[in-house]
């Protein structure tokens, strides 16, 4: 549900465990539900649940987080399992589980599906049935809609950004039950803000991704142009998307202040990427993406 970066599996000591080969073979399954790549969503729906929330409940913000948690591995899971040829063409992805055949699709299959059911059911019981609802569409719409129109369009990556926005409003519905112009700021928010940062990875990764056949937009238009021009489109139209929290009584005037300095710095990054559209460029945007929304996470809550 999150964006696409390398990723490398860590794998636990295997003296620490008491049977040979229990430390790579956890290793494997923990890669497969890509931890370190949905921080950024857990994250997303911690900040969600409260900035939704009248009063702060920890044991309801444990099931919103957990339960989050757990459907992003399993959708992140099933992601691998739909893409495993296509990981095994691309030099970022071909050392993952499934191309090396380190563990079997069956069982790679029941634990997408031991990861999702569970967390649906934890946020069910745990928070309520409207944030069960909008993480069960985040997990259809990323694992039937968004993974294999990669393959057909470059509009994938625009459909993908819906599933990818979606971890704020289960966050926000399990502790308030109910959507607002809040909620669906930071939905905006987030949407806005995953364009810049998949156009610079699709960039910086276009040569793996034409070798493995998917259409990203690089890929289908070498010279750049267009991802530079939407890159810079988004970005441009996130600074004053962002500042809308404010109005919305998300924050106040410290944030607003913040976010628009956050937000110029990211624009910067972008105008600098659609000027030179080469890879220390599109470097500097992914990292200035990578440090823009926890920043602007921080600054939201702190204000709040």
């Amino acid at each position: 549900m999150n964006p696409q970066v390398p990723d490398v599996p860590v794998r636990p000591d295997a003296a620490t465990l008491p049977w040979p080969g229990a430390a790579a073979r956890l290793a494997d399954y923990a890669a497969l539900a890509k931890p370190r790549l949905n921080l950024l969503v857990v994250a997303s729906a911690g900040a969600g649940f409260y900035l939704g929330s009248e009063r702060l409940d920890p044991a309801l913000m444990f099931h919103a987080i957990s339960g989050t948690a757990l459907v992003a591995g399993g959708a992140a899971a099933f992601n691998e399992i739909i893409e495993r040829d296509t990981d095994a063409l691309m030099r970022r992805t071909r050392t993952r589980p499934l191309p090396l055949q380190r563990i079997e699709l069956a069982p790679a299959t029941w634990f997408a599906v031991a990861l999702s059911v569970l967390g649906l059911l934890q946020l069910a019981a745990g928070a309520n049935a409207f944030a069960a609802g909008v993480a069960l569409a985040t997990l259809v719409s990323y694992v039937l809609v968004y993974t294999p129109m990669k393959r057909r369009s470059p509009m994938a990556t625009l459909v993908g950004g819906v599933p990818g926005a979606l971890p704020p409003l289960i966050g926000w519905t399990a502790a308030s039950g109910e959507l607002t112009a809040g909620a669906l700021t930071l939905f905006a928010i987030v949407f806005l803000w995953e364009m810049p940062h998949f156009l610079a990875i699709a960039w910086l990764c276009r040569e793996d991704y034409a070798r493995a056949g998917l259409r990203m937009l690089p890929v289908v238009e070498p010279d750049g142009r267009s991802t530079a021009q939407q890159t810079v489109l988004y970005a441009a139209v996130l600074v004053p998307v962002s500042l809308a929290a404010t109005p919305a009584g998300l924050a106040g005037k410290a944030y607003f202040a913040g976010a628009a300095l956050l937000g110029v710095a990211f624009l910067a990054l972008a105008l600098r990427f659609a000027r030179r559209r080469d890879r220390a460029t599109a470097l500097q945007l992914f990292l200035g993406s990578i440090v823009y929304l926890p920043l602007l996470w921080a600054l939201m809550l702190l204000d709040h």
